[in-house]
Protein backbone atom coordinates (compact mmCIF):
# COMPACT_ATOMS: atom_id res chain seq x y z
CA UNK A 1 0.00 0.00 0.00
CA UNK A 2 1.44 3.43 -0.59
CA UNK A 3 1.15 6.42 1.61
CA UNK A 4 -2.12 7.81 0.96
CA UNK A 5 -3.35 4.44 1.62
CA UNK A 6 -2.03 3.85 4.88
CA UNK A 7 -2.33 7.20 5.95
CA UNK A 8 -5.86 6.83 5.52
CA UNK A 9 -6.37 3.51 7.40
CA UNK A 10 -4.01 4.70 10.43
CA UNK A 11 -6.14 7.96 10.08
CA UNK A 12 -2.01 10.09 10.41
CA UNK A 13 -1.03 12.14 7.97
CA UNK A 14 1.57 11.00 5.11
CA UNK A 15 3.83 14.01 6.85
CA UNK A 16 3.68 12.00 10.12
CA UNK A 17 4.41 9.10 8.49
CA UNK A 18 7.74 10.24 6.53
CA UNK A 19 8.62 11.80 10.38
CA UNK A 20 8.13 8.13 12.03
CA UNK A 21 10.06 6.65 9.42
CA UNK A 22 12.86 8.96 9.43
CA UNK A 23 12.95 8.88 13.51
CA UNK A 24 13.30 4.76 13.07
CA UNK A 25 10.08 4.29 15.08
CA UNK A 26 8.35 2.06 12.21
CA UNK A 27 10.16 -0.69 10.05
CA UNK A 28 10.97 0.93 7.01
CA UNK A 29 8.97 0.07 4.50
CA UNK A 30 10.21 -1.81 0.95
CA UNK A 31 10.74 0.39 -2.15
CA UNK A 32 8.98 -0.06 -5.36
CA UNK A 33 11.19 0.31 -9.01
CA UNK A 34 10.18 3.78 -8.55
CA UNK A 35 11.25 4.30 -5.60
CA UNK A 36 8.17 5.00 -4.02
CA UNK A 37 7.64 3.33 -0.36
CA UNK A 38 5.86 0.50 -0.31
CA UNK A 39 4.10 -0.08 3.29
CA UNK A 40 2.82 -3.66 4.08
CA UNK A 41 1.01 -5.29 7.55
CA UNK A 42 4.10 -4.44 9.99
CA UNK A 43 4.09 -0.81 8.95
CA UNK A 44 0.39 -0.97 9.53
CA UNK A 45 0.11 -2.36 12.90
CA UNK A 46 3.60 -0.35 14.20
CA UNK A 47 1.37 2.97 13.27
CA UNK A 48 -1.52 1.84 13.94
CA UNK A 49 0.21 1.30 17.57
CA UNK A 50 1.48 5.13 17.47
CA UNK A 51 -1.44 6.64 16.53
CA UNK A 52 -3.31 4.75 19.15
CA UNK A 53 -0.63 5.39 22.02
CA UNK A 54 -0.79 9.13 21.02
CA UNK A 55 -4.42 9.38 21.61
CA UNK A 56 -3.76 7.79 25.07
CA UNK A 57 -1.11 10.23 26.08
CA UNK A 58 1.59 8.40 25.62
CA UNK A 59 5.24 10.86 24.34
CA UNK A 60 6.54 10.24 20.88
CA UNK A 61 8.95 8.51 22.91
CA UNK A 62 6.80 6.57 24.48
CA UNK A 63 5.30 5.41 21.33
CA UNK A 64 8.56 4.13 20.15
CA UNK A 65 9.39 2.52 23.36
CA UNK A 66 5.89 0.75 22.47
CA UNK A 67 6.81 0.13 19.23
CA UNK A 68 10.21 -2.10 19.95
CA UNK A 69 8.29 -3.92 22.92
CA UNK A 70 5.68 -4.89 19.85
CA UNK A 71 8.73 -5.99 17.95
CA UNK A 72 10.32 -7.88 20.81
CA UNK A 73 9.12 -11.86 21.26
CA UNK A 74 10.94 -12.05 24.39
CA UNK A 75 9.06 -9.01 25.96
CA UNK A 76 7.34 -9.56 29.35
CA UNK A 77 3.59 -7.66 29.60
CA UNK A 78 5.15 -6.43 33.22
CA UNK A 79 7.46 -4.40 31.04
CA UNK A 80 4.62 -3.24 29.23
CA UNK A 81 2.15 -2.53 31.97
CA UNK A 82 4.68 -0.42 33.88
CA UNK A 83 5.09 1.98 30.94
CA UNK A 84 0.98 1.78 31.23
CA UNK A 85 1.26 2.60 34.89
CA UNK A 86 3.91 5.05 34.43
CA UNK A 87 1.51 7.40 32.36
CA UNK A 88 -1.52 6.85 34.63
CA UNK A 89 0.79 8.20 37.45
CA UNK A 90 1.56 10.96 35.34
CA UNK A 91 -2.26 11.59 34.38
CA UNK A 92 -3.71 11.38 38.24
CA UNK A 93 -0.65 13.80 39.34
CA UNK A 94 -1.74 16.38 36.25
CA UNK A 95 -5.26 15.80 37.25
CA UNK A 96 -4.36 16.54 40.61
CA UNK A 97 -2.83 19.90 39.48
CA UNK A 98 -5.62 20.98 37.53
CA UNK A 99 -7.85 20.33 40.27
CA UNK A 100 -6.58 22.23 42.37
CA UNK A 101 -6.25 25.07 39.72
CA UNK A 102 -10.34 24.44 38.92
CA UNK A 103 -10.64 25.55 43.06
CA UNK A 104 -8.77 28.42 42.77
CA UNK A 105 -10.33 29.39 39.60
CA UNK A 106 -13.99 28.58 40.78
CA UNK A 107 -12.56 30.71 44.01
CA UNK A 108 -11.68 33.74 42.12
CA UNK A 109 -15.31 33.79 39.88
CA UNK A 110 -17.22 33.25 42.78
CA UNK A 111 -15.80 36.22 45.07
CA UNK A 112 -15.31 38.69 42.12
CA UNK A 113 -18.92 40.69 41.59
CA UNK A 114 -17.88 41.18 37.59
CA UNK A 115 -19.44 44.40 37.56
CA UNK A 116 -19.04 47.76 36.01
CA UNK A 117 -17.14 48.73 39.28
CA UNK A 118 -12.85 48.64 39.24
CA UNK A 119 -12.65 47.03 42.77
CA UNK A 120 -11.99 43.31 41.28
CA UNK A 121 -10.91 40.49 43.94
CA UNK A 122 -8.87 38.14 41.67
CA UNK A 123 -6.70 41.26 41.18
CA UNK A 124 -6.16 41.81 44.59
CA UNK A 125 -5.41 38.04 44.93
CA UNK A 126 -3.32 38.01 42.36
CA UNK A 127 -1.53 41.52 42.91
CA UNK A 128 -0.95 40.38 47.26
CA UNK A 129 2.25 40.98 48.49
CA UNK A 130 2.08 37.11 50.66
CA UNK A 131 2.31 34.33 48.74
CA UNK A 132 -0.02 32.24 50.86
CA UNK A 133 -2.96 30.34 48.59
CA UNK A 134 -6.38 31.20 49.11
Amino acid sequence: MNIGEIAKRTGLSSKAIRMYEEKGLITAPSRSEGDYRVYGDVQLQELNLIARAKLAGFSLLECGEFVQLARDPNRKSAEVKAHAQDKLNEVNQKIAALTQIKHQLEQWVSRCPGDEGSGCPIIDDLTRTDVTST
